[in-house]
């Protein structure tokens, strides 16, 4: 069997647009949103996120679940109010969160004997556990991950300069 000219040019069309569909597409071009700090902020913090997720996988714990789980260990005794603000989760999503870490037992809610309408938080004692082995794995991997991109001197200075931000603006 012998090939024409024009159907192998055809046939070699049909493998160049077989190979590009392949290719990885090019990267979209981010123009001046790469220098909008909010923009920049956000794809930082989904890829610190990612890391943590992964660092904490074996304990499942969110980056949230672990900011509330050290905040009800720091302050015993305060209430679900006070965590949710601080942390600034909106009350709903805090509910649904308490209700999830109560239910893997690391953590309870107890009726304020001030105010009955309030309840504090305490760890329970599995939850303690769990936070000692996440606070471990943080440190080793998360933290020490990102000492390693930044160096000691700029992470201090990402941090003081993030909390100025988060605290004037």
């Amino acid at each position: 069997m012998t090939v024409s000219k024009a159907a192998g040019k055809s046939a070699g069309a049909t493998r160049a647009r077989r190979d590009a569909a392949d290719a990885p597409p090019e990267a979209l071009q981010l123009g001046e949103l790469s220098e909008h700090l909010g923009f920049v902020l956000k794809r930082a913090q989904l890829r610190v996120f990612e890391n943590f997720l992964r660092c904490v996988a074996s304990l499942q714990l969110t980056p949230a679940q672990f900011s509330v789980l050290l905040l009800v260990e720091k302050n015993p005794g305060r209430n679900q109010t006070e965590i949710a603000s601080t942390l600034g989760i909106l009350r709903p999503n805090f509910v649904a969160m308490l209700d999830n870490l109560e239910s893997r037992d690391l953590c309870a809610r107890i009726r304020s004997t001030n105010d009955r309408r309030s309840h504090i938080l305490v760890l329970t004692d599995k939850g303690k556990a769990v936070l000692t082995r996440a606070k471990k794995l943080v440190a080793s991997k998360h933290e020490a991950r990102l000492n390693d991109v930044l160096g000691t001197a700029n992470r201090e200075a990402l941090i003081a300069m993030l909390s100025k931000i988060a605290n004037e603006f």
